[in-house]
């Protein structure tokens, strides 16, 4: 909005940037958030070596973050480390995702015909162009399900699984019945972020989730956007059913427009779920992933006769966010019963031992008020995926809402080169 030229003032509650998607440092802060008992073992190390993600996400390599994060140039404050692997679950092992047609000749997931039709299916989707009918082979983007693509290619259940949720990173499967091109595009970003670094389509940033919100908001400032930390919200100031101010401290700040999330308006919003999330920490790389120093573990959800997926994220001392020999592994799933602790178990069954952990069960909000009226416009609680593309989405949405037209990230590449001139050529 900033960058845009809107006047941006940005207040926020807590004394930390990023709100519910904070990174928390020292450890002994996160015992306090979490209520547990007494402070950190000294097996720990530095409270302050910690910076632990209250809601664990990586940014796809190609993904729509990383563009906004390029375009903006928030990459200058920032320093990414790619994640050394993907696996997903099957049979209660891990396997690497193969995402190359090398690593699915060579995968154990498969048998040797399905690898060959597995291998068919990766080069029609790398083909596939939505603006070049010739390379659709029979099958209309529009109205094709993803169901029928798959017969096409005669590729069986287990294949379907890692496909849809490993690669699609779909949660449930409601999108087989759903046309083709979401999907196929979806198996594209994957494969092109894969392409860019190699070990798999993952970047996490250094110090943690935490230094994002922190690049925006030097981004904001440069083009005289302020900033508050510690500024109590007493109340929205509205005046014929549109926002006119935000009341704090005895002072209302004047607006014309309000962006907030749902807890600062809990009677504009509905409750559509829950996530629960386990922070674990370990002394020791999760088995069977070669050691990586960090891994994503997808848990389709047939495989633990469930509705929806479960995620694990594993990050390490290498990424700046733990004491040195010590992994940060979080796991997350939809809540689909009363027991969201059992629900997760086969995730932690896969991470033990654990040294510490710390749960936690959120509710998700979505807005009833859209802002068209009331010009206040409310962002989606986060959900349980590990990467930001549904953010992404949202941020696009509320974008839309506001200004009236599509979000152009053209048009934030042409803005940027206004402050800092054009790129020198090469």
């Amino acid at each position: 909005m900033s960058v845009n030229g809107k006047k941006v003032l940005h207040m926020d509650r807590n004394s930390y940037y990023g709100g519910e998607s904070a990174s928390i440092t020292p450890l002994e802060d996160l015992y306090k958030r979490f209520n547990l008992p007494g402070t950190p073992p000294e097996s720990m190390g530095r409270g302050r070596d910690w910076n632990v993600d209250l809601i664990p996400k990586f940014l796809m390599a190609n993904g729509q973050l990383v563009k906004m994060l390029l375009y903006t140039e928030v990459t200058r404050y920032l320093d990414f480390k790619v994640i050394e692997g993907s696996f997903v679950y099957k049979g209660g092992k891990i396997y690497k995702v193969p995402s190359t047609e090398a690593e699915a000749l060579a995968s154990s997931l498969m048998g040797l015909f399905e690898k060959r039709r597995f291998r068919k299916f990766l080069v029609y989707v790398a083909n596939f162009d939505e603006n070049d009918p010739r390379t659709y082979e029979g099958v209309d983007p529009k109205k094709t399900t993803m169901r029928d693509v798959y017969k096409k290619f005669d590729l069986g259940q287990d294949v379907i699984d890692f496909t849809g949720h490993a690669l699609a990173l779909y949660r449930t499967d409601d999108y087989l019945d759903q046309p083709c091109q979401e999907t196929i595009n979806r198996i594209k970003l994957y494969s092109e972020s894969l392409a860019r670094y190699g070990k798999s389509p993952y970047l996490y940033p250094l110090y943690g989730l935490g230094e994002l919100p922190q690049g925006f908001a030097r981004l904001s400032a440069i083009y005289g956007g302020t900033y508050m930390l510690n500024k109590p919200i007493e109340e929205i100031v509205i005046e014929n059913g549109k926002v006119v101010g935000v009341k704090s401290e005895g002072e209302v700040a004047r607006c014309k427009q309000l962006i907030c999330d749902p807890s600062y308006v809990s009677d504009r919003v509905t409750k559509v779920g829950q996530v629960i999330r386990v922070i674990c920490i370990l002394s020791h790389p999760i088995k069977n992933t070669n050691d990586a120093n960090s891994c994503q573990i997808i848990i389709p959800q047939n495989q633990v006769n469930r509705k929806s997926d479960i995620y694990v994220c594993m990050i390490s001392s290498a990424h700046n966010v733990a004491a040195q020999g010590k992994y940060i592994a979080i796991a997350s799933t939809t809540v689909e019963t009363a027991d969201p602790e059992k629900e997760i178990k086969p995730a932690l069954d896969l991470l033990e031992p654990i040294e510490q952990k710390f749960v936690s069960i959120s509710d998700l909000f979505a807005p009833t008020d859209l802002g068209t009226e009331s010009q206040i416009f409310i962002s989606r609680t986060y959900d349980a995926t590990t990467h930001f593309e549904t953010t992404c989405d949202d941020i696009k949405d509320i974008y839309k809402r506001m200004m009236g037209s599509e979000f152009d990230f053209e048009e934030m590449k042409r803005k940027k080169n206004d402050i800092y001139g054009e790129e020198e050529l090469q």
